[in-house]
């Protein structure tokens, strides 16, 4: 009788351990993640200040376009970074991965703010910056695919969708932070203040994020996932798990590529340049500029866990379906729009960009993960992200501004989401439906 009872007993009290361990472990990559991503994006959204800065010109388009060429050198890192990271995390452990990644972001953000400008040093300053830069893009490679495999692996089957989700809303949070500090720096100082010193104190956050990060991250356990590999001695005595991943997985790792093309531009191109278009082109007032930006993201952040968990009810592909189709209709309509300065019109068209970014971002950290097992998941993850946001994530501020230029036609740049859209349609069709099997 005693064992009738006890059994269901502790089975409970695992269930239960379960479940806090997978929360904790979400909240633990989740705001580390979070925290790198501003790091990362604040450079975005500190271009125009930038160019003058470490690219003074008399032609203030040619500044811009120099200064997001650095923002796309911290892409062309990111190729290294998951080479690197994606070795140590499925080598070495996610955990201990996640930490170094992390660091290393801090550090180089913290270095931004302290930069001398180009009046003080001359041609050393940006070459400095793209340095600097360069770093950025290695640590946050380790940080976005990590982060994600660390919470997926740690989701119980029926929540991957959901729990995974966080990753993103974290990405989404991060970036929403840069907005405010962004938007906030706006009202507080006037444009000789910024250039004179206050454009520092947004990277000088890096010391404080780095800490909080890192403190966040202590005591964190293994994933379930990663401990079986270790138990195995699947890990021991093999090659390189990058140079395994590349040979034994090549169509998925190029179908990760794929999918992440939308995911990337959604990010860098709707999020993060179109404030900068309003601003620079449309002509519209930073502070709506600003503003309508800040409205969006809150908007994705708080879909995104909606469209997750949704995601593990009827799978993945519907939302991702949706998502693809949605920003191949409405791309290039909504730059026609925009180029005409409406503020209406920049409220508007952001907020449905937000709304189908996250219906494709809710599922979309469990859809990947799901694509490899666990030996590979890491180094596999890492390359698929990481070169998609290479090829398409950073350099879509520089292309967007240099097909505007090169055309004359402000409305040019929504060719961007088109093909983007396009691409990850494609792949998303050719995937199997993963919401509902194990992991591993």
């Amino acid at each position: 009788m005693n064992n009738d009872v006890s059994a269901p007993s502790i089975d409970h009290r695992a269930s239960t351990t379960r479940r806090r361990t997978s929360v904790r472990a979400t909240a633990a990559g989740a705001i580390g993640n979070m925290l790198e991503q501003y790091d990362n994006v604040i450079y975005a959204f500190s271009a125009v200040t930038l160019s003058a800065l470490f690219f003074p010109s008399a032609d203030a388009t040619a500044g811009l376009l120099a200064t997001f060429a650095v923002f796309a050198a911290g892409f062309l890192a990111r190729p290294v970074g998951a080479i690197i990271f994606g070795h140590m995390g499925d080598k070495h452990g996610r955990k201990i991965t996640l930490y170094w990644s992390v660091l290393l972001m801090a550090i180089c953000t913290t270095a931004i703010g302290v930069l001398p400008t180009y009046e003080q040093i001359g041609v050393i300053a940006p070459f400095l910056l793209v340095v600097i830069r360069l770093g950025q893009g290695i640590a946050t490679a380790g940080e976005t695919a990590g982060s994600a495999t660390f919470i997926v692996e740690h989701a119980p089957v029926h929540r991957r969708g959901f729990l995974g989700s966080w990753q993103q809303v974290s990405s989404a949070s991060g970036f929403l932070l840069a907005s405010l500090v962004s938007l906030l720096m706006a009202f507080l100082f006037d444009q000789e203040t910024l250039l004179a010193w206050a454009w520092r104190l947004p990277f000088l956050v890096g010391i404080l994020t780095g800490v909080v990060a890192i403190w966040l991250r202590l005591g964190m356990e293994e994933t379930p996932s990663y401990k079986k590999l270790e138990a195995t001695e699947a890990i021991a005595n093999k090659r390189s798990p990058v140079i395994r991943a590349i040979a034994q997985h090549p169509v998925a790792i190029v179908k990760a590529v794929g999918f992440v093309t939308l995911w990337a531009i959604g990010y860098y191109y709707f999020l993060t340049y179109i404030p900068t278009f309003l601003k620079t082109v449309a002509g519209v007032n930073p502070q709506d500029a600003q503003f309508s930006n800040l409205l969006a993201i809150v908007l994705f952040a708080i879909l995104i866990p909606v469209f997750g968990a949704l995601s593990d009810r009827i799978g993945r592909k519907p939302l991702l379906i949706t998502a693809s189709v949605g920003f191949l209709l409405v791309s290039w309509p909504m730059m026609l729009v925009l180029e005409h300065g409406s503020i209406a019109a920049a409220y508007g068209f952001q907020t449905l960009t937000a709304a189908l970014l996250a219906a494709y971002a809710g599922p979309g950290p469990a859809a990947l993960a799901e694509l490899f097992p666990a030996e590979v998941r890491f180094s596999a993850m890492s390359l698929g992200w990481n070169i998609s946001n290479t090829l398409f994530g950073g350099t879509a501020p520089f292309i967007a501004t240099a097909l505007i230029v090169g055309t004359g036609g402000n409305s040019a740049a929504g060719f961007i989401g088109v093909g983007a859209a396009l691409i990850s349609l494609i792949v998303i069709l050719t995937m199997k439906e993963t919401s509902r099997k194990p992991l591993d």
